[in-house]
């Protein structure tokens, strides 16, 4: 058998104890699970422990998996325990899973984002089923008095098939506890894999479809109350005072006050992006009688002023700089008009592309831009809090569960020790929920009532309260020599308020002379990572472009590409090319296979590519589109992708086909845009999002096999689609796309 070995730091990652009742347990990070089935339920034994992060094993053979990490929709709750699963060698039928609370004594980086759960999880998890097997075998060898290499298992089942004898997991499980844990494990080789590499429903699918009370804003609380806020109406103003004369006497209020988020001299963490600090708070009995005296409120604005703060981010002290006064999206365009004319940093260069530039034969040059981006969750922010002088209860969909934690006992000046949050499932995040200022303040506000509380925020209250994607600007300039070989590329890539360029990605590494500069413009209007940070928009641009110096040196789009990738493979040039060719190049040739690249002989068919690399893997698109009416529509997308082992290959293409579907429709539609410091949209009437008839009428999902690690996947198949979206529309209108969305700018 082919194994893998892998030593284990014994203090770090695995702790063996007893049961009270019999059984092992082996406590690991990174774990993510699935729930009890009712026969399950039925056959648990009569005590059964809940430890944060700890593998159970019952008596009886049932397996528990408490999973510490946030569930945000990436189906990781089915995926990850399937990697325990495997190396333990059980039934999938026989795992059981709890939410773990949060406990960062026992979990490592216990958060939802990065595309990181199934990478960071794969040894890990791997390693504590594994680990539990050989403590089974080495207590099953102690029970018959036989070698331990004379003992297989299979299906929670070990084996002795030299005297024919079986036992059950859970018959030695007691005995088992008390075996020393070894220092060394093998896992599986791929080859081997029996559940790694299989579909499996999503565990909690049929209570989401059911209406079942899962997520934050199910939450309820006998004794609670209704909390919401008002935030002032654009970014550049404050809270200066209210007239709640009128509000606090409505049916069912309870009160009315100003409520500061965190207070003066507070050092903000990495995700305490908080756009308005001084907040109007109305708390009663119900949603409705809340909605309602917020209607009445009278409030007074000022304008803030100017501010520096420094904010720690993740053990680095960064100065911020807020500007004061009220923005437009027009004084935006105006910025990225006056920055395309000036030098921006020059973050990376190789060879010598001025001279490159001068000599060329031919220089194409494009600039693209694409506006704030709301996150729209389906489910809008809300937190459940009790907080008294002793303790603080706070459960709700957070995907930085620890660093609120942190943020929470800061705020209220308490023992992180008496801080007890509580994940549910979220409604999604696409990092939305990655910024907890909702409950932090959720806390604030049970500390002043002396309640439990539930803060839940409207659709505008969310949309136009910020963390945005930033709005982006970048400008392209590609030399051709008399053979039509690209010689020079210049990127210039900047936003407001952060610039979105990866200035060691492709084409870096494939051209003889290349370089890449940057700006930004620091923006009161508060910004945060939205699903693909920055890859969102420079992914799709840069295939754009590249597309355009494609065709001015009459070429196949997917050859060209090809051809610079090989240069990258073969003979590199620079240093810090942050992707593998051989893989790039890997998805374009699956794609143009599976797509017939060079056998479409439909006139009718408008066909656009691109390919991209972020969050350790590979994504390439063909997308095809027809004309309907005078109208494009987006018959078919083709996606090839290498992400390495496919843990759940049913959750796998759900996952690709949602991005391409959300990629789709931001690209088409979604801005957010500003007048005198106030969005300009703030619900769904006027935030365009793609519709069920405008989304791709089949996605055809193709992963490259090969043996390496899982690498990410919630997040790469977004960024590229729109580059392809935007090379089928120019082959389908002959008017090509610079700004986003494309759907404001068709002619």
């Amino acid at each position: 058998m082919k194994v893998t070995k892998i030593k284990i730091g014994r203090r770090s990652f695995i702790k063996s104890s007893t049961l009270t009742t019999g059984g092992i347990m082996l406590g690991f990070n990174w774990l993510m699970s699935c729930d009890m089935t009712p026969q399950q339920i039925n056959a648990l034994p009569k005590e059964w422990f809940k430890i944060n992060g700890f593998l159970k094993i019952g008596e009886n053979g049932l397996v528990t998996i408490m999973s510490p990490n946030p569930e945000i929709g990436q189906n990781v709750k089915t995926s990850m325990p399937m990697l325990v699963a495997e190396e333990l060698d059980i039934d999938w039928d026989n795992v059981i899973v709890e939410q773990a609370p949060l406990n960062t004594s026992l979990f490592k980086r216990q958060i939802a984002g990065g595309s990181q759960s199934i990478r960071q999880g794969w040894n890990s998890l791997r390693m504590a089923g594994a680990t539990a097997r050989v403590m089974l075998i080495k207590a099953a060898s102690k029970s018959w008095g036989v070698p331990e290499n004379e003992i297989t298992t299979s299906m929670g089942q070990l084996i002795h098939s030299i005297s024919g004898k079986t036992l059950s997991y859970g018959e030695v499980a007691s005995l088992a506890s008390k075996m020393e844990v070894p220092k060394e494990i093998s896992l599986k080789d791929p080859s081997e894999f029996k559940i790694i590499g299989t579909s499996r429903k999503n565990v909690d699918g049929s209570k989401i479809v059911i209406g079942k009370p899962l997520f934050g804003i199910d939450y309820k609380k006998e004794n609670m109350l209704i909390a919401m806020i008002v935030h002032p109406p654009a970014f550049g103003m404050q809270l200066k005072l209210i007239d709640d004369s009128k509000a606090s006497k409505m049916p069912g209020i309870e009160r009315v006050f100003i409520m500061k988020t965190h207070e003066s001299g507070y050092k903000l963490g990495a995700f305490d992006n908080d756009a308005f600090n001084d907040l109007a708070v109305v708390v009663g009995r119900s949603t409705w009688e809340v909605m309602q005296a917020k209607k009445v409120l009278l409030i007074e604005w000022e304008m803030a002023p100017a501010k520096t703060e420094e904010l720690s981010f993740f053990g680095k002290n960064v100065t911020v700089d807020t500007p004061a006064g009220l923005e437009s999206t027009q004084d935006h365009k105006e910025i990225f008009e006056e920055m395309s004319k000036k030098k921006g940093k020059v973050v990376r260069k190789d060879g010598n592309p001025a001279a490159a530039f001068k000599n060329a034969t031919k220089v194409i040059e494009k600039s693209y831009t694409c506006p704030f981006l709301a996150h729209n969750t389906m489910e809008p922010m809300n937190f459940f809090a009790d907080v008294s002088d002793e303790k603080a209860i706070l459960i709700g969909p957070i995907q930085t569960p620890e660093y609120m934690e942190q943020s929470v006992s800061k705020r209220l000046g308490m023992s992180i020790e008496n801080i007890d949050i509580q994940m549910t499932r979220m409604g999604g995040g696409f990092g939305r929920r990655l910024y907890g200022h909702f409950l932090t303040e959720a806390a604030v506000i049970s500390k002043e009532m002396k309640q439990p509380i539930k803060l839940i925020y409207s659709r505008e209250d969310d949309m136009t309260q910020g963390t945005y994607r930033p709005s982006y600007h970048v400008s392209y300039r590609a030399a051709l020599d008399k053979d039509n070989n690209l010689i020079a590329f210049h990127v210039k890539a900047g936003g407001i308020p952060e610039s979105p360029i990866a200035a060691n990605r492709f084409p870096a590494g494939a051209v003889e002379n290349y370089i890449a500069e940057e700006w930004t413009r620091s923006s009161n209007i508060t910004v945060g990572a939205f699903r693909a940070p920055r890859s969102n928009f420079i992914a799709g641009v840069e295939q754009a472009f590249l597309d355009e110096v494609a065709e001015a040196a009459g070429k196949d789009p997917i050859d060209f590409r090809l051809e610079l990738l090989a240069i990258a493979e073969n003979k590199p040039i620079g240093k810090n090319n942050d992707y593998e060719a051989k893989r790039y190049a890997g998805v374009l040739k699956l794609v143009k296979e599976k797509a017939s690249w060079n056998n479409n002989n439909n006139p009718q068919v408008f066909r656009g590519v691109a390919a991209y690399f972020c969050h350790n893997s590979y994504v390439a698109n063909v997308l095809d589109m027809v004309m309907k009416n005078g109208k494009p529509v987006v018959e078919k997308v083709y996606c090839a992708i290498d992400c390495g082992i496919v843990v759940n290959p049913d959750a796998a293409i759900n996952l690709a086909e949602g991005g391409v579907v959300d990629g789709i429709g931001h690209a088409m539609y979604s801005a957010i845009t500003f007048k005198d410091g106030a969005p300009e949209q703030n619900n769904f009437h006027n935030y365009r999002l793609i519709r069920h008839g405008e989304s791709p009428k089949k996605i055809e999902v193709h992963f490259v096999k090969n043996n390496i690690d899982p690498t990410g996947l919630g997040e790469p198949p977004f960024p590229p689609i729109m580059g392809a979206l935007a090379n089928a529309l120019y082959q389908a209108t002959g008017v090509r796309h610079y700004n986003q969305p494309f759907s404001a700018y068709e002619s």
